[in-house]
């Protein structure tokens, strides 16, 4: 079998024998070089599948702890079933994008109700899953079963790029056909798991984005893109999105053991996860300013006084945000009230606080008012910390309301 097409505006041609080549190298060098990672214990298919959702927009390095920690609370798809989705969540939190978590709860209910509890045998059955596309569905297949299928991820994309010598932008449909065709004429019947994984892990230590260490590479001599001195340039870069700068602040007010915060919608970014209110600054807008706007508009609350905490830096995909933190104080409602279904707030307890999942910047604010709180002893009456908060079931900070609000059952 040889790879021979047409690639833009020259034809790429490889022989039965360049095609061995790169098989045989390829796989001698994952068996000498390949990582140490858990999921390879023993390729287990529910492990697999964890893994690969985790490794979706995140490092390795990242997730081995998230990793480890989610298979010691949930060892099973059915233990992922039965959970409340703010647990799941909550093992989530710090690894972002948790559109992932929500896909792995309804996943694991499906295989609990409609494949005994398993993950399916069948590809098809198995990219019908929440969550599976193409590539996560490739790479279960081959991981986990050895079954014959490619999996192209960015790493993998990247080597076939220059392997190549694939002069289609990155992201449009051309180069994701071209790639995909690739990598299913080089894959060696019987050892997908091996070759896939290897091309993976030879990605991330080889043949990176930038610098490439073509002197070391195992099949220089195969590569269409080092021989013809264009190894650097491939993948041919997309059109790159601008990032939007975005300030933001959020306010932490608390009485009696209690936190004030909302849950976000089921839909859209951070769907379902807890935060403390706040809004987005308009121009010209003071982040103060913003607070005060966001809290009577939105949640029907006026405070009096509001100290800086902290400022945290943080990006999304497609904007940054400079999130400013503030403790408030005398807080009190106007309009709709402390509490309300439309408002969609509610008071939380200490303890629950550090139980129900957060995104990564509010979390981070709890660490700052914690550490916050070690450093101010004794703390001033106007700033009272979380482990005084802790402590003597009342911050000081804010006076929430004539008559405590009820904790939600």
């Amino acid at each position: 079998m040889a790879i021979r097409e047409k690639i833009g505006e020259k034809t790429v041609s490889v022989s039965v024998g360049t095609i061995e080549t790169i098989r045989a190298k390829l796989l001698s060098w994952f068996e000498q070089n390949g990582r140490s990672l858990p999921w390879r214990g023993g390729y287990e298919p529910y492990a697999v599948w964890i893994s690969e959702m985790m490794l979706q927009q995140t490092r390795i390095k990242t997730a081995l702890p998230f990793f480890i920690r989610w298979m010691e609370r949930f060892p099973d798809p059915g233990a992922v079933a039965r959970a409340h989705e703010d647990e799941v969540l909550q093992y989530w939190e710090g690894l972002g994008y948790y559109a992932r978590a929500k896909n792995i709860h309804l996943a694991a209910k499906l295989m609990v109700s409609d494949f005994n509890g398993k993950l399916p045998r069948d590809f098809e059955s198995v990219r019908s899953l929440p969550g599976i596309g193409r590539y996560t569905a490739g790479a279960i297949m081959s991981i986990a079963y050895n079954d014959d299928y490619p999996a192209v991820d960015a790493n993998v994309a990247r080597i076939l790029s220059r392997m190549f010598d694939i002069g289609f932008q990155s992201g449009t449909r051309d180069f994701q056909d071209a790639v995909w065709r690739c990598a299913a004429e080089v894959l060696p019947k019987g050892r997908a798991r091996d070759f896939n994984q290897g091309l993976m892990d030879f990605g991330s230590l080889l043949c990176l984005p930038k610098n490439p260490a073509c002197g070391e590479c195992p099949v220089a001599e195969c590569c269409l893109g080092f021989g013809r001195g264009v190894a650097t340039l491939r993948p041919v870069a997309g059109s790159g999105k601008n990032t939007v700068p975005v300030v933001r602040a959020i306010g932490i007010a608390v009485e009696n053991d209690r936190v004030l915060v909302r849950k976000r919608p089921p839909k859209g970014l951070m769907p379902n996860l807890y935060e403390f209110p706040g809004g987005e600054a308009r121009d010209g807008e003071d982040p103060e300013g913003a607070l005060k706007r966001a809290w009577k508009s939105e949640l029907g609350l006026r405070f009096d006084r509001a100290e800086r905490l902290c400022v945290i830096k943080h990006s999304h995909t497609s904007f940054r945000v400079t999130l400013h933190v503030f403790l408030v104080f005398s807080v009190s409602g106007c309009g709709t009230g402390l509490l309300s279904d439309s408002n969609g707030t509610s008071v939380i307890s200490l303890e629950e606080l550090d139980r129900l999942p957060f995104p990564a910047a509010h979390r981070k604010a709890v660490g700052e008012w914690k550490r916050a709180g070690e450093m101010i002893s004794p703390a001033p009456p106007r700033v009272r910390s979380y482990a005084h908060a802790r402590k003597t079931g009342c911050s000081g900070a804010c006076d929430l309301a004539k008559g405590p609000p009820q904790a939600p059952k």
